[in-house]
């Protein structure tokens, strides 16, 4: 978008026209009345005529420059020729061509520095003086001299104040153009900001019309994007409590803190901690202009599961001194009841051993759950066994491994694609990172031979990936932000430690583990939606060697 001083410049180039048409209009029809104008003064009028018309085509789009440059030539210096030469040759038509030098005064002042307007000035009082000796034969006329001199003196004075005016309003100019840039910065770094706030931001006018928002308000609100701005907040009655706190907001006119518990339909209530400002004073709100009311709100499942991550660090130290304890009395529980259960025949009596030793082995297992985290959080800061390690002769070893336990319940497919790809990684680690996920998968698959699935590929950037995926069920939302914390687990029976110890030996080893909700193709059915988990190894040091074949292997 064109700046002032490029308008003004258009405006000057555009004005050298209309002048250079009125004069070829009115001299042209003094000539057809008259007969008194010279054709010369008419050819010159419309080689002006066309010289303007010349300068805005090529000129215009230019942003002229203060110095002394050429354009100044092609423009004031061909006025001040004009108005000598039309003074020169219409000398006898009683019109007066004087304010004519007017305009390349003004645009001098106007548009360039002191030394163009200095130079124009000189330049038609030169011409003033010029216009006056040439007729005289070069004889000096003292009051024609003065009169060049007064007429001189008033262009430049002229000049000043508008050269003045001029640099008044490139300066303000220039700071508007420093506060425009940095109230552009400023928005772009609040709108950053606010989009990367934990807190949902809502900007909510007195109809209740949301006009702003974030993406954690649209989370909170269920939304999935903000296409759908402005939205209207009494649409969905789940909504009621925002409203209700909006309104009271405008009503008092004054901040406003309150626990609101949103009831979305289909999902558990959402409990939020709700923030709202007004976003102008009083004086502004009694004048008419429009008040907004800034709305943050605060999941309190956050807050709730920070604190229960604060006590499950705490207990997890303190269970694992008492793990340490209970390990050997259970040791000597579980050999008394073998012990007990060879002396027995009564079947109620065996009954009732067997189930002593399944519960003192879900609790042995349990310790020692809770002893590995345990051992891998004291081992975090020491430097760990990683190896270059062949991830597809590993992951086919140990699955086959698992698979003797129960060879006709641990059905799978096992698609190997990494070819010769190390990984760096701890032997046992990957192993029981493996089975873990292995056991898990096998809880809650279809069944189906292709229910349980193991892959390793190679991304392109040489990152190898092992991704366990099984046919279960979709795990809720409310799970999934809690699947790799600490005593955690959706079952009763279950530690809550297997996913956890997972995360933490593939952060020792620099790899990475996520979860989420992907298609494969299954002999039921071309895409099927499962579950999966990922681990994302460390850069290997070497890549894939050329030619190497990947595996495809399905285990049965």
């Amino acid at each position: 978008m064109p700046g002032p001083f490029q308008r003004l410049w258009r405006g000057f180039l555009t004005g050298r026209i209309m002048i250079a048409a009125a004069l070829l209009f009115l001299l042209g029809t003094e000539w057809l009345l008259t007969g008194a104008v010279a054709p010369r003064v008419l050819w010159l009028i419309g080689a002006y005529l066309a010289l303007a018309l010349l300068a805005r085509l090529m000129l215009a789009e230019r942003q002229p420059h203060r110095g002394p440059s050429l354009h100044w030539a092609l423009t004031i210096g061909c006025d001040v020729a004009l108005c000598m030469l039309l003074m020169l040759w219409h000398a006898s038509g009683g019109l007066s061509f004087v304010p004519l030098l007017g305009l390349p005064v003004l645009m001098a002042a106007a548009l360039g520095n002191l030394t163009v307007l200095l130079a124009t000035v000189l330049l038609v009082l030169a011409a003033l003086t010029g216009v006056q000796l040439w007729p005289a034969g070069l004889e000096l006329d003292p009051q024609s001299l003065l009169q060049a001199l007064l007429a001189g003196l008033g262009f430049l004075v002229l000049g000043l104040l508008v050269h003045q005016m001029a640099m008044r309003l490139s300066g303000e100019e220039q700071e508007g153009r420093k506060s425009r840039a940095a109230a552009l910065l400023q928005s772009q770094v609040n709108a950053l900001v606010i989009s990367n706030l934990s807190d949902g931001v809502l900007v909510v006018d007195e109809n209740m019309l949301v006009h702003s928002t974030n993406p954690a308000a649209l989370g909170i609100l269920g939304l999935p994007d903000a296409r759908a701005l402005p939205l209207d907040l009494l649409s969905n009655p789940a909504w009621r409590p925002l409203v209700a706190m909006a309104r009271l907001t405008f009503r008092r006119r004054q901040p406003q803190l309150a626990d609101l518990t949103l009831m979305p339909q289909g999902t558990s209530p959402l409990g939020v901690q709700a923030r709202t400002w007004i976003t102008e004073g009083d004086a502004r709100l009694r004048s008419g202009q429009a008040a907004h009311c800034v709305m943050f709100l605060h999941d309190l499942r956050k807050v709730e599961a920070q604190v229960r991550t604060e006590k499950l660090a705490s207990m997890g130290r303190m269970s694992a001194a008492v793990a340490h304890e209970i390990r050997n009395p259970l040791s000597a529980i579980i050999q008394a009841n073998t012990l007990l259960a060879e002396d027995l025949h009564d079947p109620a009596a065996q009954r009732l051993t067997a189930m002593i030793r399944q519960n003192a082995e879900r609790l042995r297992r349990i310790a020692e759950d809770i002893l590995d985290v345990a051992r891998v959080q004291r081992q975090a800061d020491t430097p760990g066994s990683a190896e270059a390690l062949p991830l597809d002769e590993l992951v086919r070893d140990y699955v086959r491994d698992w698979q003797r336990a129960a060879p006709a319940q641990r059905q799978l497919q096992l698609q190997l694609r990494a070819g010769s790809t190390p990984v760096l990684f701890d032997r046992e680690h990957l192993r029981r990172i493996l089975v873990n996920l292995l056991d898990n998968a096998l809880r809650y698959h279809q069944g189906q031979p292709d229910s349980l699935q193991v892959i390793t590929e190679v991304a392109s950037n040489g990152q190898a990936t092992l991704t366990i995926w099984s046919d279960g069920a979709p795990i809720e939302k409310t799970v999934q932000q809690h699947l790799f914390e600490p005593f955690f687990s959706s079952e009763s029976r279950s530690s809550g430690l297997g996913l956890f110890l997972c995360r933490e030996l593939c952060e020792r080893h620099g790899a990475s583990i996520g979860y989420l909700r992907c298609p494969r193709a299954t002999a039921a059915n071309a895409q099927q939606a499962g579950n999966a988990f990922v681990i994302r190894f460390r850069r290997p040091i070497t890549t894939r060697a050329p030619g190497a074949s990947p595996l495809n292997e399905p285990v049965v």
